[in-house]
C-alpha cells in the first residue's frame, strides 16, 4: 500500500518532539503532538513558538509562516488523537521497554497504512519493529539536536522494513529540507557509533585525571576546532542518553572498547544528567556554566 503522508504524529512533546513537530508543520505538514500531560504539551508548543519566533527575527521565515506552521499543529493528551495520521514518530526516552509500550498501545490505533517511525539514536530497528503489527510500515527515522538547526537526517531500514515505506520516508525527510544518510542496522548508527565513544574517551580522560573539564573541552574546541567540548556536548545531549547508547554498544558489539566510563555512569546515578538537571559536567545554576571537576 502506497503512503502519502499529510498528517504526522509526534509522541513526546520534549526537546526533539517538538523540534520534529517544528519543522514538520513548517514544511506543510499537519501535525498532531501528543504527551501524556497538558502541562507538557503547552511546554513544548511554547518552546516551538519560542524558536519559530527566532528564525522570524533572523529572518529565516516570515511572520506569516510562523503564524500558518502553529496553525497546523494540534496537540493531543491521549494516543486516540494520532488514528489518523499517516506517519507516527516516537520520540521518547532511550529505553526499549518504554518504547516497545508505546509501539503496543499507538499500532492498536492506526490505520493499517500508517507508517510507524522510532526516532531512536541506538535500539534496533529490527527488534523494535518485530514488537509491532506492522514490521515492513516501520523504519528509524533518526534527527538530530536541535532539530531545527541540523540538517541531517539518518534513516534505518529494519530487516523486514518494504520499499514503500522506505520511499515515504525518504519523500518525507527531504520535504523537511534535510540532508538524509542512510545507515545499516547497527547499534548506534551512523553518527552515534562515532560521536558517543568520543564523548566516553573524554569522560575516561577526565576521570584519569589527565585533565580537567575545562583543558579537555578547550582542547577539543581549540585543537580540533570543534564547535562544543565533547563534556559540554555530552551535557547538552543527556548524560543518561550518552549513557545508554555506550550500553547499547557495549551490550550490542560485545566489544570492552565500549564500556561505559564509570564517571559517567556515576554522574546519572546521582541524577546530574546535564542542562535538563542543571548539573552535569558543569553547573548551570548560576550566571555562567561552572565545571563540576
Amino acid at each position: 500500500m502506497a503512503v502519502m503522508i499529510k498528517k504526522v504524529g509526534v509522541i513526546g512533546s520534549g526537546q526533539m518532539g517538538n523540534g520534529i513537530a517544528h519543522v514538520a508543520a513548517l514544511a506543510g505538514f499537519g501535525v498532531v503532538l501528543n504527551d501524556i500531560s497538558a502541562e507538557r504539551l503547552k511546554s513544548g508548543m511554547a518552546t516551538i513558538n519560542g524558536n519559530l519566533s527566532r528564525q522570524v527575527s533572523k529572518k529565516v521565515i516570515t511572520e506569516d509562516a510562523r503564524k500558518q506552521a502553529v496553525g497546523r499543529i494540534a496537540l493531543a493528551e491521549t494516543m486516540d488523537g494520532l488514528a489518523d495520521c499517516d506517519l507516527v514518530i516516537e520520540t521518547a526516552v532511550e529505553k526499549e521497554e518504554v518504547k516497545r509500550k508505546i509501539f503496543h498501545e499507538v499500532c492498536a490505533l492506526l490505520k493499517p497504512s500508517a507508517i510507524v517511525a522510532s526516532n531512536t539514536s541506538s535500539i534496533s530497528i529490527t527488534r523494535l519493529a518485530a514488537s509491532t503489527d506492522r514490521p515492513e510500515r516501520f523504519i528509524g527515522i533518526h534527527f538530530m539536536n536541535p532539530v531545527p538547526l541540523m540538517e541531517l537526517v539518518e534513516l534505518i531500514r529494519g530487516i523486514a522494513t518494504d520499499d514503500t515505506t522506505f520511499e515515504a520516508a525518504k519523500e518525507f525527510v527531504a520535504k523537511l529540507g534535510k540532508h538524509i544518510a542512510v545507515s545499516e542496522d547497527f547499534p548506534a548508527f551512523i553518527v552515534n557509533r562515532i560521536l558517543l565513544p568520543m564523548i566516553n574517551e573524554a569522560i575516561y580522560t577526565l576521570y584519569e585525571g589527565v585533565g580537567n573539564v575545562e583543558a579537555i573541552d578547550a582542547a577539543m574546541k581549540l585543537g580540533a576546532h570543534h564547535p562544543m567540548g565533547p563534556l559540554e556536548l555530552a551535557d547538552f545531549i543527556g548524560l543518561d542518553t550518552c549513557l545508554s547508547i555506550m550500553q547499547v554498544l557495549h551490550e550490542g558489539l560485545a566489544d570492552s572498547k565500549y564500556r561505559p566510563c564509570p564517571l559517567l555512569v556515576k554522574y546519572v546515578e546521582a541524577g546530574w544528567l546535564g542542562r535538563k538537571t542543571q548539573r552535569g559536567f558543569y553547573d548551570y545554576r548560576g550566571d555562567k556554566p561552572i565545571p563540576t571537576r
